[in-house]
């Protein structure tokens, strides 16, 4: 049974004109990242996916010496260029996008029902394929929120979301019957 890590991505540099999707790492949070790197809790041995977008990618590239393999369907909840002015904001437009994930929470995003839709088979490919390895992911918070309650049929876990850090770690334990859904 394979066991699953997955890494919320370092502190980008926020730029409202541009797709968030492009963001770059921020100099500022590097040394989050090496700090996450050098606590021993991430695994020696294991194999490491990474969302394209360029934060999860560096992010990816700072933790491990391992090679990483970049899958397109591990990108986050996609967002345009739709700014907010508060982090509130966002975190409300955020939430009702897990109330009403059928519908866009803004013009600008996806519907959260099309990210679960890309992202969980790609997981389920990845997991199926390493059966008897750790897998660590590295993305991004809400694609991660929603991964795990698909995972472990729970329901999303908002307040796990809120709190998460730049960057972060997650390990996602093992259901009721000792399997993550859709692996054997």
């Amino acid at each position: 049974m394979p066991r699953l890590s997955l890494v919320r991505h370092g502190q980008p540099a926020i730029d409202p004109g541009a797709a968030p999707d492009t963001w770059q790492l921020h100099p500022a949070g590097l040394a989050d990242i090496e700090t996450l790197r050098d606590s021993g809790r991430l695994p020696t041995d294991a194999r490491w996916f990474s969302s394209p977008e360029p934060k999860a990618l560096d992010t990816a590239r700072r933790l491990t010496r391992s090679d990483i393999t970049v899958v397109h369907d591990l990108r986050e909840h996609e967002r345009l260029t739709h700014w907010f002015d508060h982090a509130d904001e966002f975190a409300d437009t955020v939430r009702r996008a897990f109330d009403r994930p059928d519908e866009r929470a803004v013009p600008e995003w996806e519907p959260l029902a099309s990210t679960r839709d890309r992202l969980l088979p790609a997981v389920r490919r990845i997991l199926a394929d390493h059966l008897d390895e750790h897998v660590v992911l590295v993305g991004h918070g809400t694609a991660w929120t929603l991964l795990v309650a698909e995972l472990t049929r729970a329901r999303p876990d908002l307040e796990a979301w809120a709190a998460l850090r730049m960057p972060d770690l997650w390990e996602v334990g093992q259901p009721a019957g000792g399997q993550i859904d859709g692996c054997a």
